[in-house]
């Protein structure tokens, strides 16, 4: 059975068991709450490094799916800073997850991820676009060391909504970025469920809207 949920204009959870963990199901409709911080369902003060957590935020876009994005407005410039915002209730091995995002602002760096199989805030795989880089990299992060495994070229422009995906079944990772597939890598680092997040970078201002996530079976 599977339980549609909106977040922005979607954000979906599969209500049924994924392989290796259990899917959960929730409710968190942001066009019904009001401007200020994120629901309960969502965890807020995580972040990977060193810096400030991020300042996470429902906020107003004429230009977002329903008028309202997620919004990370924390512009710490510490480097090593990846601020999460983790939804709590979802735990999946096997997932599909997708998610609109609009890089705003940032001198040091401006780029938005998505996270899935994360155990903790030092362990998981992020997939992030960079708009001052035009480029989309796929990472591990164990026990808090970042490493890139895969990597590509793309147009990432600032102010302008992007579509990112990061497909992960068995060990297999497949990202897409504007609909159009870029990369595929092995790996099996983490094989077992986890939780699925947003992400930004040091003083990366990140816009997100029209998150989907949905356990694969």
């Amino acid at each position: 059975m599977n339980r549609r949920t909106i977040l922005g204009a979607a954000l979906v959870l599969g209500c049924r068991s994924a392989a290796g963990g259990q899917g959960a199901s929730g409710n968190p409709d942001l066009s019904r709450y009001p401007v200020g911080p994120l629901p309960s369902e969502f965890l807020t003060s995580w972040r990977t490094g060193q810096g400030a957590s991020g300042e996470w935020r429902v906020v107003e876009d004429a230009t977002a799916s329903r008028g309202k994005a997620i919004a990370q407005l924390n512009a710490d410039p510490t480097d090593y800073r990846f601020p999460l915002a983790v939804y709590e209730p979802l735990s999946a091995r096997d997932v599909a997850a997708s998610v609109r995002f609009k890089a705003m602002a940032g001198r040091g760096d401006r780029a938005g991820g998505l996270v899935v199989r994360l155990t903790d805030v030092d362990n998981y795989y992020v997939v992030r676009a960079n708009a001052l880089e035009d480029n989309v990299n796929l990472y591990r992060v164990v026990k808090g060391h970042r490493q890139q495994i895969a990597g590509a070229a793309a147009k990432v422009s600032s102010g302008v909504w992007h579509t990112l995906s990061l497909r992960a079944e068995r060990d297999r990772l497949m990202v897409s970025f504007d609909e159009k597939p870029l990369l595929t890598h092995i790996d099996r680092t983490f094989p077992g469920p986890g939780k699925v997040a947003l992400w930004t970078k040091a003083d990366s201002i990140i816009y997100f809207d029209q998150l989907e996530v949905r356990p694969l079976p």
